[in-house]
């Protein structure tokens, strides 16, 4: 089969690899229609970080199971299925708890052979990760490509605003406009029903779409007197906030716009952040959630709504590639002329 293979910074290649097989009686075989390239693949990709040298990479996928081991009772053969970024057992303590990303036989995609970008995939423990896909969204072109984004980028922003205790009515500042932060703008907007959605960033054509997708202001986070103009608008500063970023000025931007007694939320990886500005964290009373994403638990929520039509993250999928030209993928998000490449693998 065809897989995504890491050779270094700036160098992932296309190459036939072995077919995945059954390890163990909980494990499927999933042969992936859709793929994405994630911005946490860009740490990797610029450098930043350093998997081992021909890792598959890659862990956003769908796709149709193709074979499951004599273990697995609750998906089949020919189901269309949406994973999560990580697999996680469904049994454990933290699984009951809903924190399946901290599963105590899990791990993550993209890691140990896995890769998500590819022709076919192993996937660990099925039963408890993958989640079948209604076929009001498995055969609809367009709901089967956004369905990519619930593996990771819509979940997570989903996750940045639930941990930032968003409720109906409130006020949330949402800092990036990335994938994530546009993502979480459209579940502030849509699955939370936020009243006042700030959404910061430096892109005019992203801070648009954080409008299509509910925002009710934006911001320009290069200006230097942003923090000023947010606050203008919200004297005292914003009780719920999310940095989906993972830099130092992003977060001490997300910081110093909270309300005293507020909750700052993290869903950037914090690969660029050396220490939170612990002083106005403490003397403002803030509370500092987030973290990763713990995908699984929220998949049936965010499927049902994407079924529904109550939300449609699609527009953060810019750019439409092949599996063979995945390379040009990172290149286009590196070089921010894409905010999320969808990888077209195989029909639905």
């Amino acid at each position: 089969m065809k897989a995504t293979v890491y050779h270094g910074a700036h160098d992932v290649r296309v190459e036939n690899v072995p077919d995945p097989t059954l390890h163990d009686p909980q494990d499927a075989i999933v042969r992936i229609t859709r793929a994405a390239i994630c911005g946490s693949d860009l740490w990797f990709y610029r450098g930043v970080t350093e998997p081992e040298i021909g890792n598959r990479i890659g862990h956003e996928f769908v796709g149709v199971i193709e074979e499951i081991g004599g273990d697995v009772r609750r998906v089949r053969r020919g189901d269309a299925v949406i994973a999560p970024f990580a697999w996680s057992d469904g049994t454990c303590e933290f699984c009951r708890e809903g924190l399946q990303t901290s599963c105590t036989h899990g791990g993550f995609f993209g890691s140990e052979g896995s890769g998500g970008q590819a022709e076919f995939v192993r996937v660990p423990f099925a039963d408890g990760t993958l989640v079948k896909m209604p076929e009001a969204i498995a055969r609809n072109d367009a709901k089967h490509d956004a369905s990519v984004t619930l593996c990771d980028v819509m979940a997570t922003g989903h996750h940045g605003v639930v941990r930032a205790e968003v409720a109906p009515g409130s006020t949330v500042v949402i800092v990036g406009d990335g994938a994530v932060g546009l993502c979480a703008v459209l579940s502030a907007a849509k699955v939370q029903n936020a009243e006042r959605i700030i959404a910061v960033g430096h892109n005019p054509k992203r801070l648009e779409l954080a409008k299509r997708f509910g925002a009710t202001h934006t911001f320009n986070s290069h200006d230097e007197n942003v923090r000023e103009e947010i606050l203008e608008l919200v004297p005292g500063g914003a009780p719920h906030v999310v940095e989906a970023v993972g830099n130092q000025e992003s977060l001490d931007l997300a910081v110093v716009v909270a309300r005293p007694g507020g909750t700052v939320s993290f869903v950037g990886v914090p690969h660029n952040v050396k220490t939170p500005l612990l002083d106005e964290i403490f003397h403002s009373n803030l509370s500092l959630a987030g973290g990763v994403a713990p995908v699984r638990a929220y998949l049936p929520q965010l499927i049902a709504s994407l079924e529904a039509g109550n939300i449609d993250p699609s527009p953060v999928l810019d750019l439409t590639l092949p599996l063979d030209r995945v390379a040009d993928g990172y290149a286009a998000m590196d070089e921010r002329r894409a905010i999320k490449v969808l990888l077209a693998v195989s029909a639905a």
